[in-house]
């Protein structure tokens, strides 16, 4: 029986398990990460190991974290010798995956679309640990991420994941690639945790209290968004009829100086 196709324990719902099983594209996923020898690559949800054997060829620098025991015992009997943490992502202090003070984590990853803008956000909060990362998600999601300004897509991730970082879209996957077929599309997006805008920020924390009462009712202009937050729009020319979809980051970034 092929690793890629009919599976000896059936994917569990409510963990969002959708395993690949096209060969090929597991290949260009870790191609297209560039790892290099010696990367500290860190593999969220491997699931069965499709993705691992190819990052496994390019570094032995690595550990997966896997939730579901019964993945974890296939990786184990897959691999020997596996460096293999049987916990969830989201609960895992980072710091415990770095081997030594000075690397940086390079981070990969199928993840469940149920849980994904908890994980990315999770890795821009450790942004100093994470040198980039490269995530199979929902192709929505990560054209929402991507988005600029003026588009109905753009939001909050958009702002707040590239003010941080950078996003970039790469190859998207079919539905098709996957067992059980989900509904929708995946596509992979790169981030790259190493350029930044956070030096521009005076207040970290008001400038993402600012974002997300912007956002808050997209419809609404700004002036009634920040009602929530009693900002003194009077520190700023901007004009507050506009709407946040239609501020840059930068603009974000500079209205968020002014008032905190």
């Amino acid at each position: 029986m092929s690793e890629f196709t009919p599976y000896n324990s059936r994917p569990k719902k409510s963990l969002g398990q959708n395993y690949l099983t096209d060969e090929n594209i597991c290949k260009n996923i870790v191609d297209s990460f560039d790892i290099q020898p010696g990367d500290r690559v860190i593999e969220i949800g491997p699931g069965k190991g499709a993705i691992t054997k190819f990052i496994l060829e390019k570094t032995d620098n690595f550990t997966a974290v896997e939730l579901d025991r019964n993945n974890c015992a296939i990786l184990k009997q897959r691999f020997a010798g596996i460096d293999l943490i049987n916990r969830d992502f989201l609960k895992l202090d980072m710091n415990e995956l770095k081997t030594n003070p000075d690397e940086k984590l390079r981070i990969i990853g199928n993840i469940p679309y149920n849980i994904t803008s908890p994980i990315i956000f999770k890795l821009v909060d450790n942004r100093t640990i994470i040198q980039d990362a490269q995530l199979m998600i929902q192709e929505e999601v990560a054209r929402r991420i991507t988005s600029e300004p003026g588009n109905k897509e753009y939001g909050i991730p958009s702002v707040l994941v590239n003010a941080f970082g950078s996003s970039k879209l790469l190859f998207k996957v079919s539905r098709n690639s996957f067992y059980p077929k989900p509904k929708v599309d995946s596509r992979i997006i790169y981030f790259d945790f190493t350029v930044s805008q956070e030096d521009k920020i005076k207040d970290i924390e008001y400038f993402r209290k600012l974002v997300k009462a912007s956002f808050g009712t997209r419809r609404k202009t700004l002036r009634n968004c920040l009602k929530n937050i009693e900002a003194d729009l009077s520190r700023s020319e901007l004009d507050f009829s506009r709407r946040a979809e239609s501020l840059s980051i930068e603009e974000f970034i500079t209205l968020s100086n002014q008032l905190c």
